[in-house]
């Protein structure tokens, strides 16, 4: 297949994406233009560096002791890593079914997207920015439709556990009342494992 871009891999990460030590691999490419994004390389088309599922297979296998010994593997974010469903694909063909392959995503991506990378992956870390649609789209500079029906059908289709939900504080976008709100609402829809934190900003 086609080469994607890659804009950075983290090697030794323990517990911060997954379970047991992974590896962050972030691809190129985002839907959302989010405020405070940590990763705005990821918007320019040009930037990082390209890979086929070979290739990275190749580069990141050095840590195969790691995964197994571990129930780790390798978390794909960005970016977007929804959108790379064939590369990811191909990459499970390569590792086989003993990691744990996660994606760190907004799902804010067509349904298709999901429902083609949902039998490939072991668990999600989803971003979900805030649940109003208005402060959502206010940060994010696009609506949440997307990301809530892909969540539903997500928490519909298999053990709500393998999904953690990030809800951030974002200083001038939510309040206290609305991070609280929020979470009410995706406990309401069966999310059952939360990440509550608070943005940095410089």
């Amino acid at each position: 297949m086609d080469a994607v871009r890659i804009i950075g891999i983290s090697r030794h990460r323990l517990t911060t994406d997954g379970e047991g030590v992974t590896t962050l691999v972030a691809f190129n490419g985002c839907p959302l233009r989010c405020k405070y994004c940590i990763n705005k390389i990821s918007w320019d088309p040009e930037k990082g560096r390209t890979y086929t599922p070979e290739r990275l297979f190749e580069e990141v296998k050095v840590d195969q002791l790691y995964f197994l010994a571990t129930r780790g593997g390798v978390t794909f974010g960005g970016g977007e890593p929804m959108l790379q469903g064939e590369f990811i694909k191909e990459f499970r063909s390569l590792c086989g079914p003993q990691w744990q392959l996660v994606a760190e995503t907004s799902l804010n991506v067509p349904f298709e997207k999901v429902e083609t990378l949902d039998p490939i992956l072991d668990g999600y870390i989803v971003d979900i920015k805030d649940m109003n649609p208005e402060i959502y789209e206010a940060y994010t500079g696009k609506n949440n439709v997307l990301t809530m029906k892909n969540l539903e059908w997500l928490l519909q289709h298999g053990d709500p556990n393998r999904i953690l939900v990030r809800v951030p504080h974002i200083p001038d976008f939510n309040t206290e009342k609305e991070v609280k709100q929020s979470l009410e609402q995706l406990k309401a829809m069966g999310v059952t494992r939360f990440d509550e934190f608070h943005y940095l900003v410089r």
